[in-house]
């Protein structure tokens, strides 16, 4: 079969033809239709994570079970189904609970065996960890519930507890960030989300987040800086000194009015619009086209060619949004930035999850726990979700309220993915990749 494997941590992948697996006893092998491109699979790559070499990475997956070995019972030739990322064993008493996700002798495809960027992969423990795929829900979405989208769910539903009317701050909105904003709406938060990509909010906004926060795309002392709020449809509006545009209007910031859409900027420390310009003076944050600002750095230099300062800070600005700080936050990129932006943004005993993977490259990263203790905030971890609850998930898919399809971007081929995964954590998406190992 091909497949995309590598032989040295950071080597360049590459798709080369492999052994066909066979199933082990209470496993089964899969013919992928479908199969996500996520960061956790460039955590791999990098070598966060451990793994045997030669390696093929790939943990979010769809298809049809092709083999069947020795002992299953629940499965045969033919079925549509996925799988979560963690798969349980199947004998002890978390996976006899209901808990795989925590399985202490667990197996993850694309990380302790060869995974699903090939066009066959190798499942254990079928009848634990399997998960019926209906006809009606399309391979390239039903791959997508595999590791994002159900670890988003049981972050919000199962861990958090989100109920209606709590607001929900989501940052980073990738594939599980896009996720957590559809799922928060589906449980009735009110949703803010936080990028530094204009496309991606954009997605954020199409799924229902009420407001979307710009951040800086660089900048070492504070790479996710705020420097603007954008409302989505019917939100209202921020007061002035929040740099935030309304539908239709002008952004106001420290009380000084930016000019409405397609209008000259303001040059430092004048009222006076320079002719065809599109700076504003520091602190100023300018609409853009499509309603979003420009993130500084990017495109929208000062008149002497330097930045736009940040106006204040993630925390800030949720702060002043929410009237004191959110309910509940989701760090869904994993650094140590974005955790502590994520806690800091909460009000007093909110509720922090922590998604995106958190690799002590340069040591353990500092969380802000002195306002954990001193504030009573529960920081809580998801590890994605057990079959056992992917009943409560389909349902929801079924009746429409979740429509994970919308958050697939693009889909490629395994030549295209090899290509990709090396620079995967500095890639700019706005959605979901996905990888079809029939194309070439």
């Amino acid at each position: 079969m091909r497949a995309v494997v590598f032989d040295a941590i950071e080597g360049q992948p590459e798709v080369r033809e492999v052994p066909d697996p066979t199933p082990p006893p209470g496993g089964v092998v899969v013919r992928v239709m479908a199969t996500g491109l996520c960061r956790s699979d460039w955590h791999a790559w990098a070598g966060h994570d451990e793994i045997t070499l030669p390696h093929v990475p790939g943990h979010e997956l769809a298809g049809v079970v092709s083999a069947v070995g020795a002992g299953v019972s629940r499965w045969a030739v033919g079925d549509r189904v996925t799988v979560p990322f963690v798969c349980g064993c199947g004998r002890c008493s978390w996976c006899l609970s209901g808990q795989a996700q925590v399985c202490p002798e667990q197996q993850q495809p694309g990380f302790t065996h060869w995974g699903s960027f090939a066009e066959q992969v190798l499942l254990h423990a079928a009848d634990t960890n399997l998960v019926a795929v209906p006809d009606r829900v399309g391979f390239e979405a039903a791959a997508g519930l595999g590791c994002r989208f159900a670890t988003a769910y049981r972050a919000l539903a199962h861990r958090a507890n989100v109920t209606a009317g709590e607001w929900v701050t989501v940052i980073g909105a990738g594939g599980v960030g896009l996720s957590s904003v559809m799922i928060a709406r589906a449980l009735g938060a009110r949703v803010i989300a936080v990028d530094r990509n204009p496309a991606a909010l954009a997605v954020a906004a199409g799924l229902g987040a009420e407001y979307t926060l710009l951040t800086s795309p660089t900048g070492e002392a504070s790479p996710f800086s705020l420097t603007a709020a954008t409302p989505a449809a019917g939100a209202p509006a921020l007061t002035p000194g929040t740099a935030t545009p309304t539908a239709g209007a002008s952004a106001l910031t420290s009380g000084i009015a930016a000019p409405a859409f397609g209008a000259s900027a303001l040059t430092p420390d004048t009222a006076t619009p320079t002719a065809g310009a599109s700076a504003l003076a520091p602190g100023i944050a300018v609409p853009t086209a499509g309603g979003l600002p420009l993130a500084p750095n990017i495109a929208a230099p000062t008149a002497g060619g330097l930045p736009l300062t940040p106006v204040f800070g993630v925390s800030d600005a949720v702060a002043e949004l929410t009237g004191g700080g959110g309910d509940v936050s989701v760090d869904a990129v994993g650094g140590e930035q974005t955790c502590a932006d994520a806690i800091l943004s909460l009000r007093r005993r909110g509720r922090h999850v922590q998604v995106g993977l958190l690799p002590p490259v340069d040591g353990h990263p500092r969380v802000p726990m002195a306002r954990v203790i001193g504030w009573e905030l529960d920081v809580l971890g998801s590890h994605g979700m057990a079959a056992a609850d992917y009943p409560e998930m389909m349902a929801l898919i079924a009746a429409g309220r979740l429509e994970p399809q919308r958050l697939i971007e693009r889909t490629i081929g395994l030549t295209e993915a090899a290509t990709l995964l090396p620079v995967f954590d500095q890639a700019t998406v706005a959605g979901m990749t996905m990888i079809d190992p029939r194309l070439i």
